[in-house]
């Protein structure tokens, strides 16, 4: 296309979950409950895991982090979603979407990660407990969240700036309820090989190399629970492990029936109904597992709610 053809992209309309006026109001107060129960049980479980005593260890450290990404990425896209529901015109503007673009893969890149450290976590504290406090020093669990952030902006500025470099064509419509990568590479003129390229590279090493830390450290578990002569004590591994490994599953899980869709079933439509579970429904899962499974949640709660209780009494 000649570029004096070219219309100069200032903003970006996104034509959001759905089209339908009567399911606006219903699904705006439902997105609403289910943003606000992910911010109040992310914010809490970060605020409990400082200020409780017994919650200072590396599994509660790493713990704070996804409740962290969770409140990111969830913030990141919730909000203007809320806002869309109610707006005349669905629009976002050009500095809007690039930013929004760049903290969501920032977020959500870093769960990958930090997710596939806290199974490395998991296999320490199980396969060798002795060592556990020498091998998860504080230093080793600042290093392993320290990648996780630095990496992923790293990605994060790469994609972008490729990404926005580009030339749009003038159609300004984003077939999605927030600026994803893919929905934006179909709204360019220029030769969009290099980025796909790119993000294809990328996203499959994420995936690929998070999963595979994951399901290496669940084996090398496994096998060691099998071991174990006591039944109490392969009880209290599998506890151990049960809430990480239930949001684990549930996160990759939904990323693997996203991307690797065959080409012939993929669409924008499927693509949103699993953005709203892992961008919305799964930061609101998260705090609620691992109080509902985890007993040391459970009693710090209590205790934070004791000192609440007793000084305003």
């Amino acid at each position: 296309m000649d570029k004096q053809n070219l219309t100069v992209v200032t903003e970006f309309i996104l034509l959001g979950i759905t089209d339908r006026p009567e399911l606006q109001a219903p699904l705006f107060g439902l997105f609403l409950t289910i943003y606000m129960l992910s911010l109040v049980g992310n914010l809490g479980m970060i605020v409990l895991t400082k200020m409780d005593a017994k919650l200072q260890t590396p599994m509660y450290f790493f713990l704070k982090h996804l409740a962290f990404t969770d409140l990111g990425y969830s913030t990141t896209v919730g909000p203007k979603m809320l806002v869309n529901f109610v707006a005349g015109k669905n629009t976002i503007s050009f500095c809007l979407c690039a930013t929004q673009l760049s903290f969501f893969l920032v977020f959500i890149i870093s769960e990958l990660f930090i997710l596939s450290a806290m199974s490395y976590d998991r296999y320490v504290a199980i396969c060798n407990p002795l060592l556990y406090t020498v091998v998860m020093s504080q230093r080793v669990c600042m290093v392993l969240v320290a990648i996780p952030y630095l990496y992923s902006t790293f990605v994060s500025l790469l994609v972008t700036i490729k990404i926005f470099k580009l030339s749009f064509c003038g159609y300004n419509v984003i077939s999605h309820f927030y600026c994803d990568s893919l929905p934006l590479l179909s709204l360019l003129c220029s030769n969009t090989n290099e980025i796909e390229w790119i993000i294809l590279i990328l996203a499959g090493f994420n995936l690929i190399f998070s999963l595979l830390i994951v399901v290496v450290s669940y084996m090398l578990i496994l096998v060691a629970i099998l071991r174990m002569n006591s039944a109490e004590g392969r009880h209290k591994a599998f506890s151990t492990c049960g809430s990480h490994l239930t949001v684990a599953t549930v996160f990759y899980g939904t990323l693997i029936f996203m991307y690797v869709q065959p080409k012939s079933s993929h669409s924008f439509d499927t693509d949103k109904v699993a953005s709203i579970f892992y961008t919305l429904v799964i930061p609101m899962l998260n705090p609620l597992i691992y109080s509902l499974r985890n007993k040391d949640v459970k009693y710090a709660l209590q205790r934070v709610w004791k000192k609440i209780y007793n000084f305003f009494s």
